[in-house]
């Protein structure tokens, strides 16, 4: 996937402006492309325990995007961030086995009507690099239960590994 591909993804849910959050940032690839859709007026906070990646992504930001600032934190605990008008994760949530109070957390962190958008491999069986996929179907049926709606596929790319990624945006309910 390239940048194009990654801008595609996330376009179907991202509006201008705004505060988003990329949660599991790592490099930034998918915080650059939610920086660009945002554009100028809007903030993105990326995410990652891993303080070294943070640093890359903040030498690879580009100009005319969101304004974007990081975080070295884990998402699968308690982040001090509230009212976000949406959040990506994106090939994060597939790391965590069980997702129901991850999600908890993300419910919290978005504002009433709040989007949580989540690209991820269309699989419901993994590998030893992607420990804990789902497809789109199983996505649907989680986010109902963990106070999600409205959840609807905004688009897909084919995926040498497990077949085809998928995005997907969910309203916090």
């Amino acid at each position: 996937m390239d940048h194009a591909d990654h801008v595609r993804l996330l376009r179907g849910g991202v509006t201008r402006g705004g505060t988003w959050a990329d949660l599991g940032a790592g490099t930034g690839a998918f915080t650059l492309a939610l920086a660009e859709l945002v554009g100028p007026d809007g903030d993105v906070i990326a995410v990652d325990r891993d303080r070294g990646a943070l640093r890359d992504l903040e030498h690879a930001l580009r100009p005319g995007g969101a304004t974007v600032r990081s975080i070295a934190a884990d998402f699968t605990k308690p982040i001090d961030l509230a009212s976000l008008d949406g959040i990506v994760m994106a090939n994060s949530l597939h790391f965590v086995r069980d997702k129901a109070p991850v999600l908890a957390l993300v419910h919290k962190m978005l504002k009433p009507s709040g989007r949580l958008l989540l690209v991820e491999y269309d699989a419901d069986r993994g590998n030893a690099w992607v420990p804990h996929p789902m497809s789109f179907e199983t996505w649907r049926v989680l986010a109902d239960a963990n106070g999600f709606a409205e959840t609807r596929k905004l688009a897909s790319v084919p995926s040498r590994f497990l077949g085809r990624i998928f995005s997907a945006e969910s309203v916090r309910a």
